[in-house]
């Protein structure tokens, strides 16, 4: 079994959205991303579909030309190869499903190259 807490140990960061590696497993990677009000990952994709869950706050999302705002609870599932950007609305805490097969670090690269 492996333990991991979405609540423990947020760190916000003034300058850049803040990404956390909480599991490392055979088949996924689960990230945390602390956001805070006005915060942006610029437009960003990956070559593999992810799941994004917002855990705490709320951010727009946006993908396909579209813009979503998402809330406490909401799942979104995109396909790779599609930019999308998001914006916190508020503080909120996402959590990112990578495939194994994706890095963590590109995530963080898309963080450290995005501001507020």
């Amino acid at each position: 079994m492996i333990y991991a807490s979405l609540t423990k140990d947020l760190e916000y960061n003034d300058k850049k959205p803040a990404v956390t590696v909480l599991l490392d497993t055979d088949t996924t990677r689960e990230l945390r991303i602390i956001m805070k009000k006005g915060q942006v990952m610029k437009e960003h994709q990956t070559p593999y579909p992810i799941v994004v869950e917002i855990f705490e706050g709320q951010i727009t999302f946006g993908a396909n030309g579209e813009s979503h705002k998402l809330k406490k609870g909401d799942l979104v599932y995109l396909e790779g190869a599609v930019p999308h950007i998001l914006k916190a609305e508020v503080d909120s805490t996402v959590r990112l499903s990578l495939s194994k097969s994706d890095s963590a670090e590109r995530v963080k690269g898309v963080a450290d190259n995005s501001s507020k």
